[in-house]
């Protein structure tokens, strides 16, 4: 298996990296559709070895080129305001080949959005919950099944429609990983309350707008993007040539046995890269140097570690956990070294989540959904820091964190130039709070430093060697950070429920 391990490192890394140097190269200047080239010439070299089937791979590189060449035959550029929805044109259209190849599967969503419908006192009491903000900091697409997620619903809707379980399993991966649309649960509910309308003329419109995610999943897209002011390019015309490009990559999956919830999510989770993380919005993020610093060093601490272990890992699933362990102390590690910890920064944006729903009853259903990510990372950040500082005790010994069995090299980060140096970006006497503000701008945007095209890449490998199991969403506790500190809502997550 060594094989495998080092191929998920070269590769996710090869991912990390693309973006990292292109974006450090490119920070300041106007954004334009080549220069995402680097990932995508990343995606090209991906091949299937040993057992991995090869149509999965398939799925995720002919997803990323594809997406690339029908962006540059589209427009220049993309706005920062439309580059978060260039993930959501994928999961739409794979969706609509499955039920055009499948008469049993369409049938079975056309029974799942008729359940939707049934369930008009779950939509209506969890729409309420959301714009109330009862659950606390959400992440609303959530990749696991969080207490306010669209998952989390949709989850709940799925356990008492009568259709075959691993037809339930791909509904559930499409608003997931796959990202079935823009849309995340609550938004029309809280807006038609906003605007006037009653607690059950609002709930009529989460209803209908649910049901059309999955009845006609690429017109609610375009529907979507028009109401959201969406420019760049016309969302129709991508779609209708994503699918001519993409629909015999999906029936070769078909062919091979991988599972739909598979077919569903690995084409989108894969092309964020090209006009989203390496995008205007990110280089006009990193003009700060700390900022970039920051990403650069997370980036070494996990290519770092992840190599120092090649000859030690038990399964593929540890290389995964440590690339994400890693980047979760790094990150943590940064914080600390301006005497913030992630109960002190979960404890603040949790008091901020409740007086911005006051602010803006009306806030965008994904307004603080990477807030979470971040508090989520620096929490496990924390926890495994923790561990390892209250070994170390007073020794004086060097911090060596570990995930498991794998230890975490921090080094990279003392050797950062710019992170070592704060009084250069501030009263240099005073220049105790650089590092974490920096991270708070990440806190926004923390795509690079979780990290998604290191996750997407490893679990594309890991999906190829396990094609016909369901890998989204995730079927275990994330331990989410807000729950943990400061809200109790446990007993509202599903991870135990999932189908």
């Amino acid at each position: 298996m060594r094989e495998i391990y080092e191929k998920m490192i070269n590769e996710a890394m090869a991912a990390q990296r693309a973006d990292v140097e292109t974006v450090k190269a490119k920070r300041g200047q106007k954004f334009v559709i080549e220069d995402t080239k680097p990932y995508v010439d990343v995606a090209r070299k991906m091949t299937a070895i040993g057992n991995q089937s090869q149509a999965v791979i398939d799925l995720h590189k002919n997803s990323v080129i594809s997406h690339y060449e029908i962006l540059k035959g589209l427009t220049k550029t993309v706005r920062p305001e439309d580059d978060p929805f260039v993930e959501h044109y994928q999961t739409p259209v794979v969706l609509e080949i499955l039920k055009g190849q499948d008469e049993a599967f369409a049938k079975s969503v056309d029974t799942f959005v008729q359940a939707i419908a049934d369930a008009e006192a779950l939509i209506g009491l969890e729409g309420v919950r959301h714009y109330g903000g009862f659950y606390g900091p959400t992440c609303v697409v959530d990749f696991a099944l969080m207490p306010g997620s669209t998952s989390n619903v949709v989850n709940r809707v799925l356990t008492k429609t009568d259709i075959p379980v691993e037809h339930k399993r791909a509904i559930l991966a499409a608003k997931s990983w796959g990202m079935n649309t823009s849309y995340g649960f609550g938004d029309a509910f809280a807006h038609a309350l906003e605007a006037g309308a009653t607690p059950a003329e609002a709930t009529a419109k989460e209803i209908e707008i649910m049901q059309k995610l999955y009845r006609e999943p690429v017109e609610a897209q375009v529907g979507l993007m028009d109401d959201a002011g969406m420019t760049s390019f016309d969302a129709r015309k991508y779609m209708s040539e994503y699918r001519r490009r993409m629909e015999a990559t999906v029936k070769a999956a078909i062919d091979d046995g991988v599972h739909y919830g598979n077919i569903l999510t690995v084409p989108a989770y894969s092309v964020g890269d090209v006009s989203h993380h390496i995008a205007q919005s990110t280089f006009n993020m990193c003009k700060d140097d700390v900022i970039m610093a920051v990403i650069e060093a997370v980036t070494d601490v996990m290519e770092s570690t992840l190599r120092k272990s090649l000859d030690s890992y038990k399964s593929y699933w540890d290389v995964l956990s440590l690339a994400t362990g890693a980047s979760a102390a790094a990150t943590e590690y940064i914080l600390e070294l301006d005497g913030f910890n992630a109960p002190m920064i979960v404890d603040l944006l949790t008091k901020r989540f409740h007086n911005y729903v006051q602010v803006y009853p009306d806030r965008g259903a994904a307004a603080e959904l990477h807030n979470c990510d971040f508090m989520d990372t620096i929490y496990r950040g924390w926890k495994i820091l923790d561990k390892a500082e209250r070994g170390r005790n007073g020794s004086g010994e060097e911090l060596v964190p570990m995930v498991g069995k794998y230890p975490i090299d921090l080094a990279p980060i003392h050797k950062n130039e710019v992170l070592m140096n704060p009084q250069w970006y501030a009263y240099a006497a005073c220049a105790i709070s650089v590092r974490f503000s920096a991270l708070m701008r990440l806190a926004d945007y923390p795509c690079l430093l979780t990290s998604e095209p290191v996750t997407a890449t490893m679990m594309t490998n890991i999906i190829a060697l396990e094609k016909e199991t369901a890998a989204a969403p995730v079927r275990a506790c994330k331990n989410c950070a807000a729950a943990c500190l400061v809200d109790l809502r446990h007993q509202y997550c599903q991870w135990k429920e999932a189908v």
